[in-house]
């Protein structure tokens, strides 16, 4: 943003969303802060067809929000039907498959009460059709999908796995983006795996066998409003705008 019609823009854009209670953008400090209902990744793609990029430094409160990264595992094997575990040293070596794997979905989690949880999933990348969501029992991508275990039960004295988040429709062009409730706390699914997945048999059970349509992630905690202030990664040492380059070519957003 560079003048106060800038400001106007980004704001009336943002405030046409449904469920946008208030918008408050900042010209000097270049922050927009939303309050509201709608999903992070509406008010980003807002922002963004006025013609301007974003990023989303936090949502929720602190220790409310959660994030998945969701990756394809179909090709970690070396020979056969053999999967390399992701810590095998052969995982990096040529043909193993750890090369191939994408970045076709990332899930945005904010705690809104202390029984719903809000899920903001977008896939892009995978054949068309009808694709199941769900956290599993463990957080093991050692073999991808197949080592992730049952869906979440959630604890004893659940009649229904808690882990079953509902179907998404995957789109001719291959995308979807879909915000989901569920009644869970974030702190109750971190560390945990993520599944989407098109697979009829096994989604409910320990059986989910991993394919080009299959993609999968541990879910970790991440920044809530204000928690975020960085502008320099201190790993990378890259700009967060930089950052945002490479994720834009891994697929991630």
């Amino acid at each position: 943003m560079t003048c106060d019609h800038c400001v106007k823009s980004v704001s009336d854009a943002v405030y046409s969303l449904e469920g946008i209670t208030n918008v408050d953008a900042n010209l000097k400090d270049q922050l927009v802060a939303v309050e509201g209902t709608a999903a992070p990744s509406a008010i980003v793609s807002a922002i963004e067809a006025t013609g301007r990029d974003a990023i989303l430094r936090g949502s929720g409160a602190s220790n409310s929000a959660a994030v998945c990264i969701l990756e394809t595992y179909h090709r970690n094997g070396k020979g056969g039907e053999a999967l390399v575990p992701a810590s095998d040293l052969k995982e990096a070596a040529e043909g193993s498959g750890a090369s191939d794997r994408e970045v076709r979905g990332l899930a945005r989690m904010v705690q809104v009460s202390p029984t719903t949880t809000l899920v903001d999933l977008t896939v892009r990348g995978v054949a068309p059709g009808l694709y199941s969501a769900s956290i599993r029992e463990y957080g093991d991508l050692k073999f991808g999908a197949t080592s992730t275990g049952p869906v979440w039960a959630g604890g004893s004295g659940t009649t229904q796995p808690r882990g079953l988040l509902g179907t998404l429709q995957i789109n001719k062009d291959g995308r979807t983006a879909v915000f989901l409730d569920h009644p869970f706390q974030v702190w109750e699914v971190i560390g945990h795996a993520m599944v989407v997945s098109r697979q009829t048999e096994g989604v409910a059970d320990a059986e989910l066998k991993n394919d080009e349509n299959t993609v999968v992630g541990v879910v970790a905690r991440s920044a809530g409003m204000w928690d975020n202030d960085k502008t320099v990664c201190s790993c990378t040492g890259k700009t967060l705008w930089e950052e945002r380059k490479d994720e834009v070519r891994k697929g991630m957003i």
